[in-house]
């Protein structure tokens, strides 16, 4: 693999223990109830796999898009939002499956809460791998985290710079 320029922030074995509690919680909360599980692409693609995976409940799952880093390391305030749900929210619980939570832009901007809300979801909430605190710049409630980080950029386990890294079993910073 090409990580002799990652330092690891968080193991492959760190990030399985953190899944499965996520997921223990999460099956705990929504026992008896309409589940929908949707996933921010493209980051979120690997946490969302391997949490529906440890998800003990049945559920459904389906994707949208919002982005506002671009091939930047820094989050810019323009977010491109495509909801492209093929999954009826009415009725449902929503979870919103996220990477990274830094500035908030990302859910903030493109209203996406609200939109489901209208849409007649019974409920939505938020699970986030990590979360940035340092960064942010609008509120946003996460209601599952998976880990605190400080202002670093990182890379691996879905998340990428310039397209790369994503493929890493861990989660790293880049040395230059």
């Amino acid at each position: 693999m090409f990580s002799n320029n990652i330092e690891v922030v968080f193991s492959e074995k760190e990030i399985a223990e953190r899944v499965s509690q996520l997921a223990y919680k999460i099956s705990s909360d929504y026992v008896n109830s309409k589940l929908l599980v949707i996933g921010i692409l493209n980051g979120s693609f690997i946490f969302l796999a391997d949490l529906t995976r440890c998800i003990s409940i049945p559920i459904e799952i389906d994707f949208i898009s919002v982005a506002s880093y671009g091939s930047s390391t820094i989050s810019s305030e323009n977010v491109e939002f495509k909801l492209g749900l093929k999954t009826d929210v009415l009725e449902k619980h929503i979870l919103i499956v996220e990477d990274i939570i830094d500035t908030g832009y990302s859910l903030h901007k493109s209203d996406i809460i609200n939109h489901f809300i209208k849409s007649g979801a019974k409920s939505v909430k938020i699970c986030a791998l990590l979360n940035k605190e340092s960064r942010r710049k609008v509120p946003i409630a996460i209601d599952y985290l998976g880990f605190d980080i400080p202002d670093i950029f990182v890379v691996g386990y879905g998340m990428d710079y310039a397209g790369l890294y994503r493929n890493l079993p861990y989660i790293g910073i880049i040395n230059e």
